[in-house]
């Protein structure tokens, strides 16, 4: 095999890195994480620290947070000090051309990901998602599609290592599903999900009829974050309508088939929400709790930042039902992003969970406008 050279470029591209690390080191700061995390190790070793397993639990996960934060750091750094030296062997051994691009992708990849973290600034981005998934206008189309973007976001949270589960499904009548609502459990969980909430648009050749002709479908995503604690949101009992029912239909092994499913109605805000995937009434209503105070939670947000975009004379966007993206499947393929400009020619590698580049890119333009307003 011929040897590569070191590309032109290769200069430029390590110069850019330098100076991403420089500014990730003034967000992290490594010294004080470090600290940080010998201070919680310190609590953690304490006698008596599983006393009281709430707060330990909390302790265990800022350690367990902090110490992948900064082992990444300094593997990182690392990384970067040898791919200098490397670069200077390059000098007398042309051949290293290869070893050197791949390992200044690999780098640059997880700079990227890692100053992805500083984008979350919310109270509770750090935090586990709610998400939910609503078929729109276009009928049974429409219910098809959501489910193909349940699927979709479903992949896409596994592929990000978040633990997923299904917490509800119900069926379309002819096929797919009315709505589904899955939790995806780990870190910036939720602040990622938010870039994801708004009317998902597909245009296709509908399957459903008769005459193939081409359908525009809609499905809404929802997205709350995970409050385990009672306090942050306030429920009157006489507020909330509760019903049970037999769980059926989409879902599959993963929901339960028995009359404990539970159905929560709060009146004052008309969110509805549902569980059926636990074993018991009683845990499926416990569930289905959590889910009404994260969407009464994600409620005051959203109206918090609406009051705040007033008080500035902003026309912000704030609506979260507005249209965010467009999926093509004909008469080409293409699927763009409204907010960012963000596409892919792909489509069935963005159906088949690709999501990560429209993610970053809203999440970048969202941190541009919370820091020019």
């Amino acid at each position: 095999m011929a040897a590569v050279p070191v590309p032109e470029s290769t200069p430029q591209r390590v110069a850019a890195v330098r100076e991403q690390l420089t500014s990730l080191a003034a967000y992290l700061q490594p010294e004080e994480l470090a600290g940080r995390v010998t201070e919680l190790e310190g609590r953690m070793g304490e006698q008596g620290f599983w006393d009281d397993q709430e707060q330990a639990t909390k302790v265990s996960a800022e350690h367990a947070r902090a110490s992948r934060r900064l082992e990444s750091w300094q593997t990182l750094a690392g990384d970067v000090e040898d791919l200098g030296t490397l670069i200077e062997l390059a000098d007398e051994d042309p051949s290293l051309g290869e070893e050197i691009d791949q390992q200044l992708a690999g780098i640059e990849s997880r700079l990227a990901a890692l100053e992805e973290e500083r984008l979350f600034s919310g109270t509770y981005d750090g935090g586990d998602a709610l998400v939910t998934v609503n078929a729109g206008a276009g009928g049974t189309d429409a219910q098809d599609w959501a489910e193909m973007v349940l699927r979709m976001m479903m992949r896409w949270s596994e592929s990000r290592g978040f633990k997923v589960e299904l917490l509800e499904a119900s069926a379309g009548e002819e096929a797919g599903i009315k709505s589904a609502t899955f939790r995806a459990e780990g870190e910036n969980a939720y602040g990622l999900f938010s870039a994801e909430r708004g009317v998902h648009r597909l245009v296709r050749l509908s399957p459903f009829d008769s005459a193939n002709r081409r359908q525009t479908s809609f499905a809404g995503v929802e997205v709350a974050p995970v409050v385990d604690e009672v306090g942050d949101v306030e429920i009157d009992d006489d507020d909330l309508q509760v019903d049970t029912y037999r769980a059926s239909g989409a879902g599959g092994q993963h929901v339960n088939k028995t009359d404990s499913a539970v159905r929560i109605t709060h009146r004052p805000s008309g969110i509805v929400v549902q569980c059926q995937n636990e074993r018991s009434q009683t845990a499926n209503k416990d569930t289905a709790m959590k889910m009404l105070r994260a969407k009464l939670l994600e409620l005051e947000e959203r109206r918090r930042a609406e009051e705040i975009a007033r008080e500035k004379g902003e026309a912000q966007d704030v609506n979260f039902g507005s249209q965010i993206r467009s999926y093509v499947l004909h008469p080409y393929t293409m699927v763009k992003d409204h907010r960012t400009a963000f596409e892919m020619g792909d489509a069935q590698r963005v159906l088949d969970g690709d999501l990560d580049g429209f993610v970053r890119a809203e999440l970048l333009r969202a941190a541009g406008t919370a820091t020019t307003g």
